[in-house]
């Protein structure tokens, strides 16, 4: 008679692993980095390379030096990451040693400090982001007109659609929107009616849903997030148009700036999201609003960046909200 030997769940083992899904990510952004470097040349190739080194190199450095950790952790493809979404993040003027001073903030502050990956409270590229925009706000909002292929730091900047939409509701004159790319042409990243064509990343929403289709084919996220953020934003924005047209129309609101990069590739980190699909449906919808509010209403034209971080924050209660009960559980008496 064969002994039966009881241990202890999980029983059921994935494929998935940390390299495999940041290197996934990684994939999943070819095709807009591709894109940036037909619109912006050397100026796109400088940041997104600076960043990425810079990133990969503080954390092997903190991790060396200062946590004396002996796993090295570059190798996991979450530093690199992190740089690529910064750099994506980012003008593709901006200098150097301002990139470097954004690695250190994404690294150095809003991973590390916390005790790394999975430990880490905020999205580190977006504190990165976030921490440059409020240090260098002039050269953080200064934005290259998309076609300068071999300019960097002297390139000719330009409004972009973002900021003529705030224009318009400033001003309360919706002939101004008439400045605004056509929607196709937003899609594609084709700026030159506007001007300035806004972060490295953020250029062509079309590169960003290929990215998006492809890491929804390989199951490395769920639908959940990035469709309830975009859905929440389409509908706001289209009610707020109809409402009064010195809005713009909801589809150049969901292709303009970075909400989709935000949307697809910032707000679905696996560490800052809520883990149930309950707990992500709330949690697009919460960062959909926040962004209209911030955009329209306001300092900076752009919003999503701040709705996903304060989110991050809400994110251990919604978890806590949305968490399923334990199998067998009995009611507590009163």
């Amino acid at each position: 008679m064969s002994k039966l030997i009881v241990s202890l769940s999980p029983h059921a083992h994935g494929t998935d692993t940390v390299e495999r899904n940041m290197y996934g990510v990684i994939i999943a952004l070819l095709p807009a980095l591709l894109v940036s470097f037909y619109y912006f040349g050397l100026g796109s190739v400088v940041v997104c390379l600076t960043s990425v080194l810079a990133c990969v190199a503080i954390e092997w450095a903190i991790n060396k030096y200062i946590m004396k950790n002996p796993r090295n952790t570059i190798l996991d493809g979450s530093a690199a990451l992190t740089g690529l979404l910064l750099g994506m993040n980012l003008p593709s003027n901006l200098p150097v040693w301002i990139i470097i001073i954004g690695a250190l903030f994404a690294i150095g502050v809003a991973k590390l400090s916390f005790g790394g990956l999975g430990q880490n409270i905020f999205n580190p590229a977006l504190v990165g982001r976030c921490a440059l925009l409020v240090a260098f706000p002039a050269q953080m909002t200064s934005w290259p007109v998309a076609g300068q292929w071999g300019s960097y730091l002297d390139a000719e900047t330009g409004a972009t659609p973002l900021a003529i939409m705030k224009t318009a509701i400033k001003n309360g004159d919706a002939s101004v929107l008439q400045q605004l790319p056509d929607s196709f042409s937003l899609l594609l990243g084709d700026h030159s009616l506007a001007g300035g064509a806004g972060t490295i990343g953020e250029v062509c929403a079309l590169a960003l849903l290929i990215g998006l289709a492809y890491m929804l084919w390989k199951k490395i996220i769920t639908w959940h997030i990035p469709v309830s953020i975009i859905g929440t934003v389409f509908i706001i924005a289209g009610i707020m148009h109809l409402v009064n047209p010195v809005y713009a129309d909801p589809l150049s609101v969901i292709l303009s700036g970075g909400l989709m990069l935000g949307a697809i590739f910032m707000a679905t980190d696996y560490v800052t999201s809520p883990m149930t699909a309950k707990g992500q449906l709330i949690y697009g919808i919460a960062i959909g609003f926040l962004t209209i509010v911030i955009r329209n209403w306001g300092a900076y034209p752009e919003g999503m960046s701040f709705a996903i971080l304060i989110m991050n924050a809400f994110t251990p209660l919604i978890n806590n909200y949305v968490k399923p009960k334990r199998f067998g559980e009995v009611p507590a008496k009163n």
